[in-house]
């Protein structure tokens, strides 16, 4: 079988090719009286060459509908633009957040929130309804307006206080806030807890916090609000509220610093540290100087003490002492007791000579043995 030739480039390339497309031509997809189709969406990475021309692109994710709350928060209230979800690490984090950056008065002007918070959408509408009700109230007794918001604290991922290992604070899930001052138009400063403000401001400032937000703590509350407050809207059970701020007065007791301040006239420490340790060395090496000079006993104290009294000259010497002892006499020399040696009363000699010789014999032998062992064998003998 003769090899088949293979085909000349000439014939590929002359090939027939589909016409071009007319202009007036309707585009794919479109009705002739109804005009030219919308534009649809740009096709995926898998809608390119060698794709099923017939199949359907996939459709764009749809946007999440805004909430009640950002329906609610408009401009018209504060400057609060939506951010991106945040979630982690752990709990931390919500859905429904914004950066409140100001809240607007009825007149329009508005109250600086500085830094901008990172709360939830309900926190930042209760912060905002407190600061163009109550607080704009507040300032207005005072003859001024609210300019701005000392915030302290907002969105932080930590538990309470900062303190490791502690349950998840409401700072973490962008449900807290911490102000330590408002300040008004005409310069003034209204620092809640300031001890030298007065009185009635600051009670009115508690009494308006408590009553919008379920968490309220101050001074006197846990050691760790005494510069500011902290407001949360905490769910708890059966609607619990939490309200811990004492209004205190008076100055501040602040203790000295330990140690006390070094005097300016001092040398530099380099240099009084090695003056103490050649002072240190030197009584180390030195014995203590002792005054070979008599000095009199009204000069000494009465920690000197006193001399012993002399010995007597008539004491003789204790070897002639033991010599001129007196000998002990043979009388008060001790002698051992016997049983023969021992005297009998008269009752007794009567009442063995009227016994038989057994009986006496049993009865010492059980006096002998109520007796511990070790007793000493001349008392055993005395008693017997």
């Amino acid at each position: 079988m003769p090899p088949s030739e293979p085909a000349p480039q000439a014939t590929l390339a002359s090939a027939p090719l589909p016409r071009p497309r007319p202009a007036e031509a309707p585009q794919d997809g479109a009705d002739p009286a109804r005009g030219p189709a919308a534009p649809g969406p740009s096709p995926g990475p898998g809608l390119g060459a060698g794709s099923n021309p017939g199949a359907a692109p996939a459709p764009a994710e749809a946007e999440r509908p805004p909430s009640a709350c950002r329906l609610r928060l408009t401009d018209a209230v504060a400057i609060a633009p939506s951010i991106a979800p945040i979630h982690g690490p752990g709990e931390c984090g919500g859905d429904d957040l914004v950066r409140l950056e100001a809240v607007v008065l009825p007149d329009r002007s508005r109250i600086a929130v500085k830094p901008a918070a990172i709360l939830r959408c309900e926190m930042a509408e209760a912060v905002a309804n407190w600061a163009r009700t109550d607080m704009a109230a507040l300032a207005a007794s005072l003859g001024s307006t609210v300019r701005e918001i000392d915030g302290f604290n907002s969105y932080e991922c930590r538990g309470r206080n900062r303190i490791a290992g502690a349950k998840l604070s409401q700072h973490g899930l962008a449900n807290a806030l911490d102000i330590r001052s408002v300040k008004l138009a005409d310069g003034r400063e209204l620092a809640f807890t300031d001890r030298n403000a007065p009185r009635d401001m600051r009670e009115k400032v508690m009494a308006s916090a408590c009553a919008r937000f379920t968490t309220v703590l101050g001074p006197g509350s846990d050691g760790y609000h005494e510069d500011h407050i902290h407001l949360d809207l905490a769910e708890r059970r059966n609607g619990y509220r939490i309200c811990q701020w004492n209004i205190l007065d008076g100055e501040t007791q602040i203790a000295e610093p330990l140690p006390q301040p070094r005097p300016p006239e001092a040398p530099p420490r380099e240099v009084a540290s090695a003056v103490e340790i050649e002072q240190v060395k030197v009584q180390a090496v030195s014995p203590p100087a002792v005054s070979l000079s008599p000095v009199p006993l009204a000069q000494q104290g009465a920690d000197v003490a006193k001399p012993l009294p002399p010995k007597p000259e008539a004491a003789p010497p204790r070897a002639a002492a033991r010599e001129a002892k007196p000998a002990a006499t043979p009388a008060s020399t001790p002698t051992a007791i016997t049983p023969e040696s021992k005297p009998q009363p008269p009752a007794a000699d009567a009442a063995l000579k009227g016994k038989p010789q057994r009986t006496a014999r049993r009865r010492t032998a059980a006096r002998s043995r109520a007796r511990p062992p070790d007793f000493p064998q001349v008392l055993r003998q005395i008693f017997d």
